[in-house]
């Protein structure tokens, strides 16, 4: 298999998987940017054309591919990244299933708003996590990265980072709260993963 680096640079090269609004895509393409990732984003991947996300991407100058759902979806993302010789995939508020088959156990990591196992599971994203946080009556909050087998939120955690719920919080507060604390932990949890530890 041809290697996930580019042979001027020996950058590694990251694909991302989004869903939404992009802000996590973003974030890991400006750590590449500033040097606290030695890879850049050679790809990214969505089901659609019109959500905020591709935009955005667009506008940072990173290559998207938009693959409608429908017959062999996984097929033709697989065809994808192999093509664009990827060595890490990062989902970045990816919404579906991701299948990590024989191609990508070990090189595909996730982030999730929430501290995993308790908050995670299928159905649990978003504003839903907060949620749960919060009916729950949890004194602490915070995201977990970890590698992406063929459970919702259930592979090996890379890392965690953690934040206090406060008094008087909202699902939205906290979501902001928490999001703050993964600006920092998904470039993080990436460098280690390349540094192979």
């Amino acid at each position: 298999m041809t290697t996930g680096r580019d042979s001027s640079t020996d950058r590694a090269r990251l694909a991302l998987l989004i869903s939404g609004g992009g802000r996590t895509a973003a974030n890991i393409h400006a750590a590449c940017v500033d040097g606290r990732l030695h890879a850049h984003v050679a790809l990214v991947i969505a089901h659609r054309d019109d959500i905020a996300g591709v935009a955005l991407c667009r506008s940072l100058g990173l290559r998207v591919a938009v693959l409608p759902p429908g017959d062999r979806l996984a097929d033709r993302i697989d065809a994808c990244l192999l093509a664009a010789r990827i060595e890490i995939v990062c989902l970045a508020g990816y919404l579906r299933r991701f299948r990590v088959g024989h191609q990508w156990p070990g090189r595909t990591l996730n982030i999730h708003p929430g501290l995993l196992p308790r908050f995670g599971g299928q159905g649990m994203y978003g504003l839903r996590v907060h949620a749960a946080v919060l009916a729950a009556g949890e004194r602490e909050s915070g995201c977990t990265v970890h590698e992406v087998d063929e459970e919702y939120d259930h592979g090996a955690t890379i890392l965690e980072r953690r934040c206090p719920v406060l008094a008087g919080d909202t699902p939205e507060s906290l979501a902001e709260r928490v999001y703050g604390e993964e600006i920092g932990a998904y470039p993080e949890a990436i460098a280690l993963k390349l540094r192979g530890r």
